[in-house]
């Protein structure tokens, strides 16, 4: 009878530890410091650690469970069987009077995902615009102050096109289009950030703007568009596409040739094939095709999983994503995979 209940007992606890991979030696509580992430403190406790979401566990008490802050404590406990992680708040967040005007916030910032500095140009600034139409028929840089053909931050251009008054806008030039290498189909293209101004008068198509921030000199077919109509995601919860994605790395946009962690990278997949921001791929680097000197034939090595990347900005056609591993170099047109 012993036997059997020990023979059970190592039959659940293996079916317990493939549902959710607990890593070997995880902890069973860790208190959240400055500079964790949450893709970090998941890989602490999960050999997959987009496997968060089937370990964690909403405590009621608290508002929002997936902002968690310094001073927090996590800790892994058994809810019907199957593990758990709870979380406990700790002082950071503090205990804040309030007038009766005043709102409440934390008293220490929620730790981000995945680093934020790595991503940040590409949540604020960067863009993907979806057709050539749409490129072409934005607004555009016509002259610079005093017939100039580059501006600087401070400076007045004018501009051609329809525009609003006293609305900002960012100024952008085309960068490279993307089309699908296995499909053909054109993807979209992307604006390289080149800075943003104010409108500040307009007289019939021909409008006044005065720069307010660049990234490098602003030129003449500079294009305008306004602001992304959609909130701008800094909190993201790792876990896996709903379903199968079978793509590939289009580019780099930093324009490195060998890519590695924390770089941001473009792949040829985005909503409309299911993908969400915070999804996790994995990348596998591209067997080369060798030939056999035995007989003579070309031989195609297997590919090689070699990273993981997480999506943190997604179009119709194309999504950003951060690598967050890589066992060696990765390159263009390795593949990407569901994990």
């Amino acid at each position: 009878m012993r036997k059997t209940l020990l023979a059970l007992l190592l039959l659940v606890t293996a079916a317990v530890q493939a549902q959710v991979q607990l890593k070997d030696g995880h902890p069973d509580s860790y208190t959240v410091v400055k500079d964790d992430t949450l893709w970090d403190i998941s890989g602490k406790f999960l050999s997959k650690p987009w496997k968060w979401p089937e370990l964690w566990h909403a405590n009621p008490q608290v508002a929002n469970p997936h902002l968690i802050y310094p001073g927090d404590r996590l800790s892994l406990v058994y809810v019907d069987g199957q593990p758990r992680i709870m979380l406990n708040r700790g002082a950071s967040r503090g205990t804040i009077k309030l007038s009766p005007k005043s709102r409440s916030t934390p008293m220490a910032e929620a730790i981000p995902t995945i680093p934020l500095r790595a991503i940040n140009s590409f949540l604020l600034s960067n863009r993907i615009v979806d057709s050539k139409a749409e490129f072409s028929e934005a607004p555009y840089v016509v002259a610079g102050n005093a017939e100039r053909v580059v501006s600087g931050s401070g400076d007045r251009i004018y501009v051609r096109g329809e525009v609003e008054d006293n609305a900002i806008y960012g100024l952008y030039r085309q960068g490279r289009s993307y089309i699908d290498p296995i499909t053909q189909e054109f993807l979209g293209i992307n604006a390289d950030d080149i800075g943003s101004g104010e409108v500040v008068a307009v007289d019939g198509d021909v409008s006044t703007m005065q720069l307010t921030r660049t990234t490098q000199e602003v030129r003449i077919a500079d294009r305008l568009f306004s602001t992304e109509e959609r909130a701008i995601n800094s909190t993201f919860v790792p876990s896996e596409p709903n379903t199968e994605i079978n793509g590939v790395i289009l580019d780099v946009p930093r324009g490195v040739s060998q890519i590695g962690q924390f770089d941001v990278v473009t792949i040829n997949k985005g909503a409309r094939d299911g993908l969400l921001e915070g999804n996790v791929l994995a990348v596998y680097k591209t067997g080369e095709t060798v030939r056999d000197r035995m007989s003579g034939e070309s031989v195609k090595i297997p590919d090689e999983r070699s990273g993981l990347l997480m999506i943190f900005r997604t179009y119709d056609k194309l999504s950003y994503g951060l690598v967050l591993y890589a066992s060696r170099q990765l390159a263009v047109m390795d593949k990407v995979q569901n994990p």
